[in-house]
Formats: C-alpha cells, sequence, structure tokens
C-alpha cells in the first residue's frame, strides 16, 4: 500500500521552533515527527510514503540519505510552489507514479488511527474517497463532517463556529483516495481538498467517512499539542508503534546529582546544572541549563542556554541558539519574538 505524507508547510503555528526546521523533523521525544507518522503507517501495511515537500526539502533528504524512514521507502515529491492539500497531494501522487488507491496522510498528525480498517470500510461501500473522523469538544478549528447512517458524507462545513457546528466529528487528516479523485483537481494551481474537492464529491455522493472510535490523536502543529504529544508518549497516552522504544531522558544528557527531572523528555548532549529544575518540558538536543533554574511547561530548542536562576513556565518556547539571561523570569514568551502573520 502506498501513502501521501503531507509535510509542505512552514509551520507558522510552532514558530521560532520552526523558523530554521521543517515542522515535521522537529524531535518528538527522541526522533523527528515524521519518523512516528510513517512508523504508524508502516504498522498497516505502507511500504512506500511519498512525502509531499515544500519548506526547506533539503533536510528530509539529509535525514534519510538512504530514502527509507521506519522501514518505508520514501519518495520525495517537492512542489515548485505551494500548492494547498489537494494541489499537493496531485502532484505528490502524480510525480511518485502512483497507480492505485492510496492514503493520505497530514504529517502533523499523531495518532493510533486503525488505517487498515479505514481502508477496508472503503473498499466495502465503494467510497471514492473516504475520511477517518475524530470527535474533539471544540470543532471550530477543524472541519466537520456529518454523515447519514450509512457513512456517507452529508456535507462538509471547514471550521465552523463552535456553538453552529452540525458535529464534532471532524476531519482527522487522514483519507483514503480512488485515483479518480486526482482527476477532479486541477493541475498547477492551489487547490484545497477541504474546501474545493471535497464538497464536490459530496454533491456528487461519492464521499464517505469513518470515525476513528476514539483513537488517540493530536494534531502537533502548536506548542501545547507539540509538547502533549511529546508527555503522551513519555506516559504511555499514546502507545509508540511497534519497534519504536520511547526514551524520555537521552542517555549522553549529564544531569547534575541536585537536579530534579520529572514528566519531561531530555534529549541528547543536555547539561543541566545543580539544583535545577524541570517540569513538563522537552529540552532540546544540546540546551544547557543553569544552576537553579527552573522550567516547567515549556519547550527549549537545540543548543539554546538557560542562564542560572532564571524561570520559565506557562508554556515559554525558546527557538535554537537563543541565551536566557540569568536570573530571567519569562511566562509564556517566545523567543525570539515571531509575528502572528
Amino acid at each position: 500500500m502506498k501513502a501521501v505524507v503531507l509535510v509542505g508547510g512552514f509551520g507558522t503555528r510552532l514558530r521560532p521552533l520552526t523558523l530554521h526546521t521543517p515542522k515535521q523533523m522537529l524531535p518528538v521525544v527522541d526522533r523527528p515527527m515524521i519518523e512516528w507518522v510513517i512508523g504508524h503507517l508502516a504498522e498497516h501495511g505502507v511500504d512506500r510514503a511519498v512525502l509531499s515537500l515544500g519548506y526547506k526539502p533539503d533536510d528530509f533528504v539529509a535525514a534519510y540519505p538512504d530514502g527509507r524512514c521506519a522501514g518505508v521507502e520514501l519518495h520525495y515529491a517537492v512542489e515548485p510552489e505551494p500548492l494547498d492539500t489537494a494541489g499537493a497531494i496531485r502532484f505528490a501522487a502524480t510525480d511518485a507514479g502512483i497507480r492505485e488507491r492510496f492514503v493520505v496522510m497530514n504529517g502533523d498528525v499523531l495518532t493510533d488511527l486503525d488505517v487498515t480498517a479505514l481502508v477496508a470500510f472503503h473498499d466495502r461501500v465503494g467510497a471514492e474517497a473516504t475520511i477517518a473522523l475524530h470527535e474533539v469538544d471544540d470543532p471550530s478549528r477543524y472541519g466537520v463532517v456529518p454523515t447519514d447512517a450509512d457513512g456517507r458524507v452529508t456535507a462538509f462545513v471547514e471550521k465552523p463556529p463552535a456553538d453552529e457546528a452540525p458535529t464534532r466529528l471532524i476531519n482527522g487528516g487522514a483519507y483514503v483516495l480512488e485515483l479518480s479523485v486526482l482527476d477532479r483537481i486541477e493541475r498547477g494551481r492551489k487547490v484545497s481538498i477541504e474546501r474545493e474537492t471535497f464538497p464536490a464529491m459530496v454533491a456528487d455522493r461519492t464521499l464517505f467517512a469513518l470515525s476513528d472510535g476514539g483513537a488517540y490523536w493530536v494534531d502537533a502543529g502548536t506548542p501545547l499539542t507539540y509538547l502533549q504529544a511529546q508527555l503522551d508518549l513519555v506516559h504511555g497516552v499514546h502507545p509508540a508503534p511497534k519497534e519504536m522504544n520511547v526514551t524520555a531522558i537521552d542517555s549522553s544528557a549529564v544531569i547534575a546529582p541536585t537536579a530534579t527531572v520529572q514528566h519531561s523528555v531530555v534529549g541528547s548532549n543536555v547539561e543541566i546544572g545543580a539544583h535545577a529544575e524541570i517540569d513538563g518540558s522537552a529540552i532540546q538536543r544540546g540546551v544547557t541549563i543553569g544552576a537553579n533554574a527552573r522550567v516547567c511547561n515549556s519547550i527549549i530548542g537545540a543548543g539554546a542556554s538557560i542562564g542560572q536562576d532564571s524561570i520559565l513556565d506557562d508554556l515559554c518556547v525558546i527557538g535554537d541558539g537563543e541565551i536566557v539571561a540569568a536570573g530571567s523570569h519569562l511566562t509564556g514568551v517566545l523567543m525570539p519574538a515571531v509575528s502572528e502573520s
């Protein structure tokens, strides 16, 4: 089985971590995010994954020079310009020469979705395309997908106000598509699968959907959910794919005997000074944390330095190589600051 994995975005919601690194190459515990996505697909029989690339594609090629990730053969499809979701899918599938129905996954969704069951449902109902659905408390950030009793999609409502949403079942970012779907997508321009392709298929009654039954699911594209995804793996809330052991604290980390680290992820070659406290945080490779510093519910990018006696809490996000001066008290700070545009 073949899969297209969408990894071409700029990762703006995760800045400053993504200023120099593609979102799916950011570490989730002890390996890049993309490896968790591909590893999950491999468990369900995917043997070739097409990476739909846009932002910093060379980073992916450099990370997997032999063209394999989590045991799966990779094909790199680099968009000449941003083509939006449907445009990216069409470009990637065509570039890779896919000639059979295939799976599509958003590269920033970490899930234990039963992909095998999704494909079986798709084949059983004779769908042209099938969407995996996930129930959320607040659907306003997503596309909601009401269905009839047979699983046929009756509407596709993109990001409705919470009080107007017809259902709390959202588009979970995983699809099964027949080749005919590619013919619906105009070549060479931006096309949204959520706003154009799926609504057209609703009108033709060829779009189906299946609930994931409460599977683990997180869109790891914001600092809060990116941190959550890592802690969920560490605490077993999200079971890791087979053959992918979770190592919360890298063996090369040097942690002073009087320092405390709890409910956190610590990357390679990290140094944590005397009496420092790390709680509910993700500390990437090569970070130095000074004596008596306290880091809570925060993310520290690779090679950053946290001065002694500093306090960071309430989801501070410190970018790669940044220096937090000794004695700083930061709450919910992005460093460097980034614009919202």
